[in-house]
């Protein structure tokens, strides 16, 4: 069976976005970037027990995102199953309660599973240039989004480009 989903996990400006393009560019065919980015920017402003970004980085997610988050997951896989090569460009905030929903969503595709890593500091001076965060989440989403999660394979921004690192994980791919 071919891959046909790449899921990237990794803390807030630890590159995921920036590895996801640069995918597009080296992978022979065409491939769609799906992030949560995109899902948390479709939501309405109100949703009941929806997303809340607190002062200090840190995010809460309540039963109202979830059940649109596990709308977003079945459509993605849906369209995976319809044909489309699909890199996801994920934060696991729930560690391996996150993974085993995409788990779920993606079952029977052919998934790359990629941790994005990042040291805190320097996901926390992107963060900083960015000036589209709220400061604190890149650091403190640095470790806790691989918790009890299982890869098959790694990529350290902090230490590669992007470009190195989409390389790699091009080259994993069966």
């Amino acid at each position: 069976m071919t891959t046909r989903v790449i899921v990237l996990n990794g803390g807030s400006s630890s590159g995921k976005s920036g590895i996801a393009r640069c995918l597009q560019a080296v992978l022979p065919d065409p491939w769609l970037t799906l992030g949560v980015d995109t899902l948390i920017d479709a939501m309405p402003a109100a949703v009941d027990e929806g997303i809340h970004f607190a002062a200090d980085g840190g995010v809460d997610v309540g039963s109202g995102f979830r059940r649109l988050e596990n709308a977003w997951m079945a459509g993605v896989a849906a369209m995976v199953r319809a044909g489309a090569r699909v890199v996801v460009d994920d934060a696991f905030l729930g560690g391996a309660a996150s993974q085993q929903r995409w788990r779920d969503a993606l079952d029977g595709l052919e998934v790359l599973w990629v941790g994005v890593r990042c040291d805190g500091v320097v996901a926390a001076g992107r963060e900083m240039a960015r000036g589209d965060r709220v400061r604190g989440m890149a650091e403190a989403q640095a470790e806790i989004v691989h918790r009890g999660v299982v890869y098959d394979f790694e990529v350290d921004t902090g230490v590669n480009e992007a470009l190195v690192c989409a390389r790699e994980i091009a080259a994993r791919l069966e």
